[in-house]
């Protein structure tokens, strides 16, 4: 499978919240990073199955496919209510990727983690959303549900 074809049936799982397909685009050493998680092997496939599972609400479009060699990129968003507050995210993220043997080995989406935070965290987003602190907050509980998840 080409990468492009890759990218293209990866959002087309998430947006069926297919977790496993999503999954099974990786290599089993793949690495995922973005400003709340960073995660290699089989942990990069539980977030997205996790992610999949819970956002009973979620919405996702992509667009903008590319890919060249090895390397692919995306641009994409999502809409759902954030689990702990309960208040509406619109995210909007692109994405880089690498490949091997026709599957995604290295996986990096960038957004805007200010943004997302004042959404999805209200008050306590807008004033701390652009510290290390708030992020390392938020990276830690996401470690710890993905953990509970597994």
């Amino acid at each position: 499978m080409q990468p492009s074809e890759r990218i293209d049936l990866f959002y087309r799982a998430f947006q069926r919240r297919d977790g496993a397909t999503m999954a099974s685009c990786y290599t089993p050493d793949a690495t995922f990073r973005d400003p709340v998680f960073e995660l290699q092997g089989e942990r990069v496939g539980a977030m997205w199955r996790m992610l999949c599972e819970r956002g009973k609400d979620l919405r996702v479009e992509f667009s903008d496919i590319r890919a060249d060699g090895d390397r692919g990129s995306a641009e994409w968003q999502a809409w759902y209510r954030f689990s702990k507050s309960g208040r509406p995210v619109h995210n909007v993220i692109h994405a880089e990727f690498r490949f091997r043997d026709g599957l995604i080995c290295e996986h990096v989406d960038s957004f805007d983690f200010w943004r997302w935070s004042r959404q999805a965290l209200g008050p306590t987003g807008l004033l701390l959303g652009w510290s290390g602190w708030l992020r390392n907050k938020v990276g830690s509980e996401a470690a710890r549900s993905l953990a509970a998840f597994r």
